[in-house]
Formats: C-alpha cells, structure tokens, sequence
C-alpha cells in the first residue's frame, strides 16, 4: 500500500485537527502520532487510510423490516393484543405485564398494544410515569425476551406517547 502525501489544504486541515484532539489518559501510545505539546511540522508522515467500503448501517429497530416501521408508525397496525397497566403499582404492573405477555404469546399474537398511561398531571411533558419508564428494562429481563422482536412508540390513534407496541416474532411452522 503505497503512502501519499499531503496537500498543503490537508496538512493546513490537518493541523487544526491535532489542536483541537486532546488525549483522554495523557499516556503516549506507541507508534501514535505526537501530542500538541510537541511540535511537529513534518505532516507529510501521517498517512491517510483509505476507509474500507461498507454497506449502509443498520437504522434503529434492526429486527424489523421498513414496511413494518412504516406500518407502526403510521397508526396501519391494528394490535392483536392489548394490556392496559393503568392504575397499577409498579410490582402489579410487572405481574400483569408478564402473565399477559405469556397469554399474548400463547395465542400467536403479533403486536401486542402496551397502555402504560401518561406521566402525573403537574409534571413536565419530558417526565415519564414510573412504569413507562420501567418498562423497557422488564422487557429486556423479561422470560419473554427472546419473542420480543421490537418495541416502539404507539401512534396516536392507540394511546401515544401513554402507550407502546410490542412487536412478537413470528413462531416457526410447527
């Protein structure tokens, strides 16, 4: 792979790069190009590497298609399966959360609609209630994980930001 130099553009370019870089430990690294504090003008042994091609990166919610997005997104996915935890501490919240997820499983459900309800009147509209905000860690811990395919936001028609779908995967052919 053979080296290039260079342009004076990039070297100009270059330099204000290394003044604005501060080092996060301090130490020196082998083989690392200089810190600021030692002046260097040879910028012309600095190789640029060419970035190896890649394939676009995957968009948030890897588990599920565009037109599954799209679906959710624009309110077109009707739920098979609806838990409402309104009025429920969070330990019977949890409760009714996993026995309603076995239930909806069970019945072969694809997109459950999970009502969480809205943050307590008088707080801020970034506050989340407690069970939303709790929810997205039951999940994750849930025995039910590995049929969750996503999660995401309701559409306003299904409850908003008081509620959300939970996407199943599919089961195989038995």
């Amino acid at each position: 792979m053979a080296k290039r130099t260079l342009s004076a553009d990039e070297q100009a370019l270059w330099a204000k790069v290394i003044e604005s870089v501060e080092p996060l430990d301090r130490q020196p690294r082998p083989g690392s190009p200089p810190s600021r504090s030692t002046e260097r003008s040879d910028l012309s042994a600095f190789a640029v590497p060419k970035l190896p091609e890649r394939k676009s990166a995957p968009g948030p919610g890897t588990t599920l298609d565009a037109s599954w997005d799209r679906k959710l997104t624009r309110g077109r996915a009707e739920p098979d399966f609806t838990i409402d935890l309104h009025s429920h501490s969070l330990s019977s919240a949890y409760d009714r959360l996993d026995r309603a997820l076995g239930q909806a499983i069970a019945s072969h459900a694809r997109i459950v609609l999970l009502i969480t309800g809205h943050a307590p009147k008088g707080e801020g509209p970034v506050t989340r209630g407690k069970i939303r905000a709790a929810v997205g860690d039951w999940l994750a811990a849930s025995r039910h994980a590995p049929h969750i395919a996503a999660v995401r936001g309701a559409h306003p028609r299904h409850g908003g930001r008081g509620a959300l779908y939970i996407v199943l995967r599919r089961r195989p052919s038995e």
